[in-house]
Parts: structure tokens; C-alpha cells; sequence
């Protein structure tokens, strides 16, 4: 088995500032998890499936066409959980329909305590002091770019998630 997930990269100068934020929280994850915004979380597939994620994926990405992603301000998930994140602002049903395609794949289909929300998370699971500041250290945060591919990432239990492969999309 392996760890993958599936992730639209947050560019720069955008990505290093909000994973730098993201460790002055306190939030051990900024070490391994540079920003980006999630279209499938961490999932245990075989490593004899991945030929047939891959080309499951690539099928998806030339589906469906570059889109412009607008992140705004900074929203919250608690009290269910312990997150503080920066706003899909536009975009949002781009990501969801890229998130519901990806994981149609048989080797993706997880179990999710969650329904899917596009976000890029800026702090979790730190004190709620942190997660107040972060909130509104960010509230006028604000990227506009265009996602022209995400990125299927691996994942060995130490260290960084490791970029295996991008998908361009539109082909």
C-alpha cells in the first residue's frame, strides 16, 4: 500500500506566505504540507493501482478545462473541528467538480467524515488563541490565479508529501 492525495499547488509568492503563517501558528503539518487546496485527502490505494490512478486522473484533467481560483479572506470549521482556513472566493464549483470526478476512480473511493469544502487550511488543531490570531491576520488575504493542473502526491509516513505526478488540464 501507499499514501496518495491529490492537490491543486498554491503558487508562489502566495504558497511560501501561507505555509510560513501556517508554522507561526504552531501547526506542526506547515513542516510537511506546503499550501494548497485539497481535491482528494490522504487515501491508501495498492501500489499496483497506481498505473490505473494515473491514467484515471489524467482522463479527468483533460475533461475538464483551466479555471481562475480567487482565495478571499479566511473562514473557520469550528467547533466541528479545529481549522482555520483561507476562502475559495471563486472557483468553488470547479473544485468540486474536479474533487467529485477524481474520486469516482474505484482505488479513490473513501470513506468521508466531511462533505467536501474547497478551502486551504492556515492553521489546525493549534491553541485557539493561534487560530483567532490566524483568522484575522489573514481577513483581507487575498489570490487571484489560474489552476492549470493539480498534482498527485506521495506519501511514505516521514517527511514532506512528494510530488509523483502533474496532470494538465484540458489535456
Amino acid at each position: 500500500m501507499t499514501r496518495v492525495g491529490v492537490a491543486v499547488d498554491v503558487p508562489e509568492p502566495w504558497c511560501e506566505f501561507l505555509t510560513r503563517r501556517r508554522a507561526e501558528a504552531g501547526d506542526p503539518q506547515a513542516e510537511y504540507v506546503p499550501a494548497h487546496l485539497t481535491l482528494l485527502g490522504p487515501t491508501d490505494v495498492p501500489l499496483a493501482s497506481l498505473p490505473a490512478v494515473e491514467r484515471h486522473l489524467a482522463e479527468v484533467a483533460a475533461a475538464h478545462r483551466p479555471y481562475l481560483l480567487h482565495l478571499r479572506g479566511t473562514g473557520t470549521f469550528r467547533p466541528i473541528t479545529q481549522v482555520v482556513f483561507v476562502v475559495v472566493a471563486a472557483g468553488i464549483s470547479e473544485c468540486e467538480l474536479l474533487a467529485a470526478a477524481i474520486g469516482r476512480a474505484p482505488e479513490l473511493r473513501r470513506e468521508s467524515r466531511f462533505p467536501y469544502h474547497p478551502h486551504v487550511t492556515v492553521a489546525q488543531d493549534v491553541a485557539p488563541e493561534a487560530l483567532d490570531q490566524v483568522y484575522e491576520d489573514l481577513a483581507d488575504f487575498s489570490a487571484l490565479f489560474k489552476v492549470e493542473k493539480f498534482t498527485l502526491f506521495s506519501h511514505s509516513g516521514e517527511a514532506r508529501w512528494q510530488p509523483r505526478r502533474e496532470f494538465r488540464l484540458g489535456g
